[in-house]
């Protein structure tokens, strides 16, 4: 899995199974950084699975929940808390034997607290939140950890800025790609061209305006 930071391209993982984007759900909460995400995540071969954090400073989970199943279709999306002993327990599943699972998201959303639960030891460092809300970097390289039931959990420094090396749209953004299809114009923009699906789905409150902007930002700035 590559990720563009804003001075190279880094090698996040590698054979990795599943990731983890973690998001918590206090001001780190962002739809278009998680497609961004997505688009990333989908290109690795490895299946992604949302993983939102501190759910203790939610006062509408499922609220956010809502949002969250417009943009992951199809996904896992797991609510966690790694302030309660037991907060963790719902990702256990995805940390089978011989399974290997990259955590990756924001500086300070909660990753190495999660990954300190499930090794029932606290091998990382982890930082209070700040005044504002938001999560300390904590992680500043990539570890792999061996868990007590045999998986494998790998932590990644955050990354709150992150550009494209190498995406799939067509998965992060399955319900705009098929929709596509069904445009008069197989080399239609999604503006004004007459017989858009896209832009009818839009008035249809089927998909958002911003949606369709982040898919097209995303796809200008991978160069598809």
């Amino acid at each position: 899995m590559l990720a563009v930071t804003a001075h190279d391209v880094q090698v996040v993982a590698a054979n990795i199974d599943t990731i983890f984007i973690c998001m918590s759900l206090n001001n780190d909460f962002n739809l278009r950084r998680l497609e961004r995400y997505l688009s990333i995540a989908w290109d690795s071969g490895a299946v992604p699975v949302v993983v939102l954090t501190k759910s203790d400073l939610c006062d509408d989970v499922s609220a956010m929940l809502s949002e969250i199943q417009k943009i992951a279709i199809g996904l896992d999306v797991v609510v966690t808390s790694g302030m309660t002993s037991d907060g963790y327990r719902a990702i256990m599943k995805y940390i089978a034997p011989g399974q290997t699972v990259a955590f990756i998201g924001s500086s300070g959303v909660g990753k190495s607290t999660l990954i300190n639960r499930i090794l029932g030891e606290s091998l990382i460092e982890t930082r209070e939140i700040r005044k504002d809300d938001r999560g300390r970097h904590s992680t500043t390289r990539r570890e792999l950890f061996i868990t007590p039931t045999g998986g494998a959990v790998i932590d990644t420094p955050g990354m709150r800025e992150i550009g494209l090396e190498s995406v799939n749209l067509s998965k992060a953004f399955i319900d705009i790609d098929e929709l596509a299809e069904q445009c008069k114009y197989s080399n239609c923009r999604h503006e004004n061209e007459p017989g858009c699906v896209v832009k009818k789905a839009i008035e249809d409150g089927a998909i958002s305006e911003e949606r369709l902007q982040s898919y097209k930002k995303l796809k200008k700035e991978a160069k598809l």
